[in-house]
């Protein structure tokens, strides 16, 4: 297996672009895990654009598959006194397959202070049950996570309440806190919505929006808990929101996703 430490460490400058090969152990379905998609695509505008100001938010539309050899082209849509917008499209064998924007801001002086979203956290990691051990063989990436339920239901446990709090940290023990490696986790937990069924089908996050909480990312034996809830489903798809938490309970990403779901 590659570890994700190395498929970074693999992304090369080829002009104006970004090229790396991702190899099977990354698969998602016939796609790579959406995760590491978008960290590729963050990554290189990291590599291109070193004079950044914190990342405040994103937007990811995962358009179609991506495999084999990846090209990943980050684009600067406007530079302000404060803020910089860019886009990245990553492209695999068969074509576009993501279509990223990002919003970097610098912090500012205010007077707005608000936080509702801090919690006292359940049980420790080591306290909680494995969560990936009967993941479908399709579902590859996971073998390079660790994944414990702390809270809420099963995928297709047929429960009347679809959330989920699973705590998440990569296995690649080279690898520090960072916002890459935390943006390749936030997508790994299944859509909340499979906890109220009984049988599995297809699934696929079609669009990511991502708003960062704080620019700290620290948190203690790599451990991020990741809350997941289903707001709407209906027509095959489900919107749902997702809120990450590290080890101090302290808030560090607010999601949302809407997801296809062929069932």
């Amino acid at each position: 297996m590659t570890e994700f430490s190395e498929l970074m460490q693999g992304l090369a400058r080829d002009g104006a672009s970004w090229t790396v090969t991702v190899n099977d152990d990354w698969l998602q379905g016939r796609t790579i895990y959406g995760g590491l998609a978008g960290a590729f695509c963050l990554e290189a505008t990291l590599r291109q654009l070193a004079d950044l100001p914190p990342l405040r938010s994103a937007q990811f539309a995962f358009i179609g598959p991506a495999t084999g050899g990846l090209r990943v082209t980050p684009t600067v849509l406007r530079r302000g006194k404060s803020t910089v917008f860019v886009a990245v499209d990553l492209h695999g064998d068969d074509g576009l397959a993501t279509r990223a924007t990002f919003c970097f801001g610098a912090a500012r002086a205010s007077k707005l202070g608000f936080d509702r979203l801090s919690r006292k956290l359940p049980n420790t990691p080591e306290a909680c049950p494995s969560f990936f051990e009967n993941a479908p063989p399709t579902l590859r990436f996971l073998a390079h996570i660790e994944g414990r339920l702390a809270g809420g239901n099963l995928p297709f446990s047929g429960s009347r309440e679809p959330t989920s709090s699973i705590w998440l940290r990569h296995r690649d023990p080279a690898l520090m806190p960072s916002l890459v490696s935390l943006l390749a986790l936030a997508d790994a937990p299944p859509p909340a919505i499979l906890t109220t069924v009984t049988v599995p089908g297809p699934i696929s996050t079609m669009t990511w929006e991502v708003d960062m909480l704080t620019d700290r990312i620290a948190t203690r034996d790599g451990w991020w808990l990741v809350e997941t809830t289903s707001d709407t489903a209906a027509d095959g798809y489900s919107s749902q929101t997702m809120t990450v938490w590290n080890t101090d309970g302290r808030p560090v990403m607010a999601n949302r996703q809407n997801v296809a779901a062929f069932i």
